[in-house]
């Protein structure tokens, strides 16, 4: 086993274990193993930070394991889980994610950062965070201190708004389906979507999380739209590929849901599914917390972190606004 896998294994195990002790003092879980090894996770990269020699693991327990996590997911959703949200809903996910990448680009240029800062941070807070901010990079041809910098706060606020939208959620009165929506149009990442909704349970969990793939699925447009208007800037290389412009992990989370959908999947297996995409979903939430510097925040330029908070603010007030306006 990777060095890195067995760290991520271990931050896990000690979330689990806090969720237990958790559970034994106070009779509840305040705070979910998902959020406790993002947690944990930040907490020792900012004690210590792992050698190179931990990289590849925390790499693979980051991306890949995520992946199969959601492809597996797809097994808890059906295809009357997607006509559940109607054809209004997945149209105003397409307009929101389009409004959000022109709002935090204005605000980007406003706050005087260059073309190429303003749209990663602009396409990672409407996107996906850090996927979409390294799927759009070679595109429109930034160089590594901008990716890197985009993608350090990203991560971290990724990890903030996880811990602090159910608490927006409850002090708004939100039904399940609502929160579900909104954890979806505005969580980053999709297992931290799962982080977010867990407190309102598991229709909000299907919900955000379809919400969510919706709104990655708009990687691929968003992609081949840059790619056409720096297409004199680009570098050859950095065009976009297939699977840049449809991740495998949502054509597997799709074939899932049409194996569901025509009963292909016996009911039996289904338990044991959700278990295993649920462990791997902490594990790879371990992984991101390893990743996380919070220390970057401290290095970085605060037009930058005016850029990114701002922007997110302006993606959480717009995915309110969907919700209000279509009645949810």
């Amino acid at each position: 086993m990777r060095p890195g896998v067995a760290l991520c294994l271990a931050v896990t195990l000690a979330a689990v274990g806090l969720t237990s002790l958790e559970q034994y003092l106070t009779g509840g879980v305040w705070l979910e193993t998902l959020v406790l090894a993002i947690l944990l996770g930040a907490g020792v990269r900012a004690v210590w930070t792992p050698n190179p020699g931990f990289n590849a693991g925390i790499a693979f327990s980051a991306r890949t394991l995520l992946e199969i996590a959601v492809v597996l997911l797809g097994a808890s959703v059906s295809a009357a889980t997607l006509s559940s949200l109607g054809v209004p809903l997945v149209f105003g996910i397409f307009i929101l994610v389009a409004l959000t990448i022109l709002v935090g680009f204005a605000i980007g240029r406003l706050m005087g950062l260059n073309t190429r800062m303003a749209l990663l941070i602009a396409c990672g807070n409407a996107i996906c965070g850090n996927s979409a901010i390294a799927a759009v990079a070679p595109v429109i041809d930034a160089d590594g201190e901008e990716v890197a910098t985009s993608i350090a706060f990203t991560a971290v606020l990724g990890v903030v708004v996880v811990l602090t939208l159910p608490i927006l959620g409850g002090l708004l009165l939100m039904t399940d389906m609502q929160y579900g929506v909104l954890a979806g149009l505005s969580v980053y990442a999709v297992p931290q979507v799962l982080a977010a909704a867990v407190p309102f349970g598991f229709a909000a969990i299907q919900t955000g999380t379809v919400v969510k793939l919706v709104r990655v699925l708009m990687l691929g447009p968003v992609i081949l739209a840059l790619s056409l208007l720096f297409r004199d800037r680009s570098k050859p290389a950095g065009r976009p590929g297939l699977h840049r412009l449809l991740p495998w992990f949502i054509v597997g989370f799709v074939l899932m849901i049409g194996l569901r959908s025509l009963g292909l999947i016996p009911q039996t297996f289904l338990l044991p599914i959700a278990a295993a995409s649920s462990l791997l979903t902490v594990i790879s939430m371990a992984a991101l917390g390893l990743q996380t510097d919070i220390r970057a925040v401290a290095r970085a330029g605060g037009r930058a972190i005016a850029t990114v908070t701002l922007s997110l603010i302006a993606l959480v007030l717009l995915g309110l606004s969907l919700i209000r306006l279509l009645e949810l």
